[in-house]
Parts: C-alpha cells; sequence; structure tokens
C-alpha cells in the first residue's frame, strides 16, 4: 500500500472511509501483505536494512516540499477545529523539525544490528549445545496519535529489528503520515525491500483500529498504542494479540531536603518546560516539608515567571497568589501543556506514597544530594524510569542512545521503558547435537 503514490492512497483513503464496508478487506489485504514483507525483512542482511534505512532517510529530505505542505493542511484543519497549543506543536513540522527525523533514521541505521545476537550458549551434560538467539517478533502494528515524527520513528526500528510495520496514525496526521510513509516505501524499494515492509493505514476510519486489535487474521504479532488514555484503555481491552502499553506520562519531580536549590530550579524548569507536549514532561512537583521553607516559593516563582500555570495545595497557594487550588483530578492529570500540579510531601515516605498513588509507572526523578535517599526513591518508585538529579525530559530512546523510540512502555512484561531495536526483538533456540536420543 505504501508503495502507490500519494494521491492514490488518499483516494484509497477516501473510498474505503465511504464504503466502510470495505475496511475489513483492505486491512485482511495489508497484513497479508505485511506478512510477506516480515518474511522477506526477517531475512535481510545488516547491509541491506542499514541501505534501505539510508534510502528512507533520503528520500524523506527529497520529499520535504511534499512533506511539509500535507503538513500545512493537517496543521489548517486542527486550528480550524481549535486544538490546543500544545497538539498543534506536536502535530507541527518545519524545515528543522524534518531534518531531524531524518536524521534519526539515519542513526538507527548506525546501530549494531539487534538480529541474530548470541544472547547465551551452554552445553548440557549429554552433549547438547544449546544457544538463545535474538529473531525479529515479525509483524508489529504501531497505534499512535498526532505526532507525525512516529511514522518514521516507528517504520525505521521495526526494519533495523528485521520486522514490518503498520502503522495506524491520527486523523489529524494523516496527511504528514501518508506523505512520510510514501517517502519511506520508496527508499524501500529503491534498496531492494519490500514496501510492504511499513505500511501507513490509508484510512482514518476507526473501524480501522479495531480491525489492527484483531489481529488481522494472525498476521499481527504485537501491538504497540502510542497516545492519550482512551487509546491504551481500547487496546488493551480489545486487542487480541500481545501489547506493549505505553501508558499516559504523569511524570513527577520530587525535591528533597537535602536538595540544592539552584540545581532544582534547573531541573524543575527543564522538566516542565523543555517541550511541554511531551510524554516525559513533569506534569507534577514535590516538595519535601523539610526544605518548604527555603525552596518551595523560588521553585514556584520560577516556573510561573516562565509562563507555566501552577495548581497547588494550601502550601503552595500560600507562597504566591498567582497559585490556584488544586483539585483531586489534578494529581492523576497528563496536562500535555504548560500546566504543572504541586504538593508539600513528608519527606521521601511522602514522596513514594503519591507517586504511587497518582503517578502512572512512566518517569519519575528526586533532586538530593543525599546518596541513600536517591538509591532508595530509585529502588522503591516502581516506574520504567527513574531519575537522580536530571530532568524527567531524558525519558527519550535517543537519549539512551537507542537511536530512537517506538514509545516508552509502562508494563513489565517484554519490553519497558525506551521500546528501541533491541526490545523490538524475541528469540529462539538453537539446540546442535551430535546424534543424541532420549532415553
Amino acid at each position: 500500500m505504501s508503495g502507490l503514490p500519494l494521491a492514490e492512497q488518499v483516494n484509497a483513503a477516501e473510498a474505503a472511509s465511504v464504503a466502510g464496508a470495505d475496511i475489513p478487506a483492505l486491512m485482511n489485504e495489508i497484513g497479508r501483505r505485511a506478512r510477506q514483507a516480515a518474511r522477506r525483512v526477517g531475512l535481510a542482511t545488516a547491509e541491506e536494512k542499514n541501505a534501505a534505512l539510508m534510502a528512507m532517510a533520503a528520500r524523506i529530505r527529497g520529499r520535504s516540499g511534499a512533506i511539509l505542505a500535507a503538513n500545512a493542511e493537517d496543521l489548517a484543519e486542527a486550528r480550524a477545529k481549535g486544538q490546543t497549543p500544545a497538539f498543534i506543536d506536536r502535530l507541527t513540522l518545519d524545515p528543522n523539525r524534518l531534518e531531524e527525523i531524518a536524521a534519526a533514521v539515519e542513526s538507527i541505521a548506525r546501530l549494531p544490528d539487534p538480529v541474530g545476537r548470541l544472547l547465551a550458549r551452554f552445553e548440557r551434560p549429554n552433549g547438547l549445545l544449546i544457544e538463545r538467539v535474538s529473531t525479529p517478533l515479525g509483524v508489529i502494528g504501531v497505534i499512535f496519535e498526532s505526532r507525525p515524527n512516529v511514522t518514521a520513528d516507528a517504520g525505521a526500528l521495526c526494519l533495523k529489528a528485521g520486522n514490518a510495520a503498520i502503522l495506524r496514525t491520527g486523523s489529524e496526521s494523516f496527511r504528514t503520515s501518508l506523505a512520510i510513509a510514501e517517502a519511506m516505501g520508496e527508499g524501500l524499494m529503491q534498496a531492494g525491500l519490500p514496501a510492504d515492509a511499513i505500511v501507513l493505514v490509508p484510512t482514518r476510519d476507526r473501524a480501522a483500529v479495531g480491525a489492527m486489535l484483531s489481529g488481522l487474521g494472525g498476521n499481527i504479532d504485537v501491538i504497540v498504542p502510542r497516545g492519550g488514555k482512551s487509546l491504551v484503555a481500547r487496546v488493551q481491552e480489545e486487542a487480541r494479540v500481545p501489547v506493549f502499553a505505553h501508558l499516559e506520562g504523569i511524570c513527577h519531580v520530587f525535591v528533597h531536603e537535602k536538595a540544592d536549590l539552584d540545581m532544582a530550579r534547573r531541573i524543575v524548569l527543564n522538566a516542565k518546560m523543555r517541550r511541554t507536549g511531551i510524554c516525559g514532561s513533569a506534569e507534577t512537583l514535590l516538595v519535601d516539608r523539610a526544605c518548604a521553607a527555603t525552596h518551595l516559593k523560588p521553585l514556584i516563582s520560577t516556573l510561573l515567571e516562565a509562563g507555566c500555570a501552577v495548581r497547588g495545595d494550601e502550601a503552595a497557594q500560600a507562597v504566591d497568589p498567582r497559585v490556584t487550588p488544586a483539585k483531586e483530578e489534578d494529581w492523576r492529570t497528563e496536562y500535555l501543556d504548560a500546566i504543572i500540579s504541586a504538593r508539600v510531601v513528608d519527606g521521601l515516605e511522602g514522596a513514594i506514597a503519591h507517586i504511587e498513588a497518582f503517578g502512572s509507572h512512566h518517569t519519575d526523578s528526586i533532586v538530593t544530594d543525599d546518596a541513600a535517599a536517591a538509591e532508595r526513591f530509585m529502588a522503591e518508585v516502581d516506574s520504567a524510569i527513574v531519575l537522580h538529579n536530571a530532568s524527567t525530559q531524558f525519558a527519550d530512546g535517543g537519549e539512551f542512545g537507542f537511536g530512537a523510540e517506538i514509545g516508552i512502555a509502562t508494563g513489565r512484561m517484554h519490553a519497558r521503558g525506551p521500546v528501541g531495536v533491541e526490545q523490538l526483538t524475541s528469540f529462539k533456540y538453537r539446540v546442535l547435537g551430535s546424534g543424541q536420543t532420549r532415553p
């Protein structure tokens, strides 16, 4: 499907939307073709995959005009619908952001090949030699919302790990993602790999999501949802295939009594305001009661002066009249905007209890000069990523050296934290004998 010209894909999408009954047939065909492509890319050499990734990056650059034009249409539609500034920021591409997307694809090409790695090797008393070797997962379905860069990141990561990818974007970034997927399909074909290895579902019809969650007749091996609470909840409720859960990022920064104030101000400001619309953005500030007299007001003033709205408990409201009262729901809210909730807690125990009660097991940070307190925080906070004296905005596959990520998995099975190429593989056992039979 991604090998078709963009105009033909848009026409197919419009036709499929009108003829809802055709959605199952369309999706089953996509699944069948993706499975065939997965067999080819699963056996591709590292050189073949890397050549395809480099060609894909070149085609993204070469089609920049068409991609940015498609993005302009998506942005106009989003603004007409009254989407928030944070939403618009997530959707927006410009030449610099598009270059970052192409560069991220190239960076994935430079990563070690995750397929065929010898994970373990041992010999049994009977002489059997057993090896555990990494293998592709197969066909990965990725369902995401308004970030067009996910099209390139997810497709490239899946390919590097020897998988085919079926991508379903939100309607708001449909044109942009379709243009990016077409460029990637051209790169695949240029390198001699099937364009069906990276397919963007060419319809906005929500029935396509249901079809993917059904597994497309056994042709999808795992689903990766990347979006808001309602999307992830639907995926977890309806999916008939395994899911790498990517829940909302209700991330916390806890300023401990032994925190350096200047460091705390830098970290809190960056964690919240560097980019407010990403899942690693801090949504709640927790301040130790033992240092509230010296630290709370400067921290809140720094946020307010940077243009961040603060919703706080009584202690936070008392230090600045611009702080509005926090409601119970604020502690559970992923704002993805220049808003933060703030609360004073009773030491390390209070911070850990608050995070356990209201967090999403995504990313949480402690600021302290007390190594023992930091060690306890990082041991007891059950999140995919825990940090000491660093911004939550480091919750990113690129910052971990993974090249890029398909999402931050907040579950506990198979993959957790940034899902990069190694997390997109499985393994099999190779057993080497010399005529052994079992008695």
